[in-house]
């Protein structure tokens, strides 16, 4: 059997020093969920937040297939603690699983500190072209970006907007009106957020996107917040040094279609 595992801090043995924020979200009851083999000491544990889960501690086939009533999506990325479960994740879904590479980026905050820091980033804030709108999340755009299929996930995760304002941080670059390109937080946890940044495909390679990621991490450490992330691709990981991250390492993740 498969059971939520509340408080989720009490699988935090399992996770170790696993430096994901996303976990860190679940494991602190702000957002996501834990799941084990056992609501007390369990030998296995998964973190489930959005469209990613994170496996840890003993591989367990009935954990891997164990998809909560409570999730409709049909898509996602599971992330093995260790070569083990990576092998159970293809066993279990074959052709289903697409293995994958994804870019973990060093968690600085002493990389933000300090006036030159800022003035680079303000540099590239002060860079956006005329014509265009740099704004924060505010409510009745956290609702417009409900409705837009392409910058949904800058708000997904979040209940409501009192959740977002409590937990979340985002910022927009409007044109006409409309957002074209934004860095917001996928999710959110006690002390940050993980940053999620995409531009609408018509106005991509005009430097918006490091726009909105150095007004973001400027707002973030207003707050004391640190701004964590993660890269899908090598682009990602490009953007992350402009703005003044440090590349630490690719691990192997899964996408599992018709979870």
């Amino acid at each position: 059997m498969i059971y939520e595992i509340k408080p989720g801090e009490k699988a935090a043995p399992l996770f170790g020093s696993w430096e994901e924020t996303l976990i860190w979200s679940c494991l602190q009851g702000v957002m996501g969920h834990i799941y084990g083999n056992s609501t007390g000491m369990p030998a296995s544990a998964m973190a489930l937040l959005g469209d990613f889960c994170f496996l840890t501690g003993k591989p367990d086939k009935e954990l891997i297939m164990y998809k909560p009533e409570k999730c409709i999506q049909d898509f996602v990325i599971m992330v093995p603690q260790d070569e083990a479960w990576g092998a159970l994740i293809e066993e279990c879904y074959r052709e289903k699983a697409k293995k994958v590479l994804r870019y973990a980026i060093k968690k600085e905050p002493e990389a933000f500190d300090g006036k030159e820091a800022s003035a680079r980033l303000q540099a590239i804030v002060d860079s956006l072209p005329e014509g265009y709108e740099l704004k924060m999340m505010d409510e009745p755009m956290f609702r417009r970006c409900r409705e837009i299929s392409w910058c949904r996930d800058w708000v997904a995760q979040y209940e409501d907007y009192d959740m977002y304002r409590r937990y979340g941080l985002g910022a927009i670059i409007l044109k006409e009106g409309e957002p074209v390109s934004g860095a917001s937080s996928y999710s959110g946890y006690l002390g940050g957020i993980e940053i999620e940044i995409d531009t609408r495909e018509d106005y991509r390679r005009k430097g918006l996107a490091a726009v909105c990621g150095a007004k973001l991490i400027l707002e973030c450490r207003k707050k004391g917040w640190y701004p964590s992330w993660d890269a899908q691709n090598l682009w990602s990981v490009a953007l992350a040094e402009k703005l003044g991250y440090h590349f630490s390492h690719a691990y192997t993740a899964y996408e599992i279609q018709d979870w």
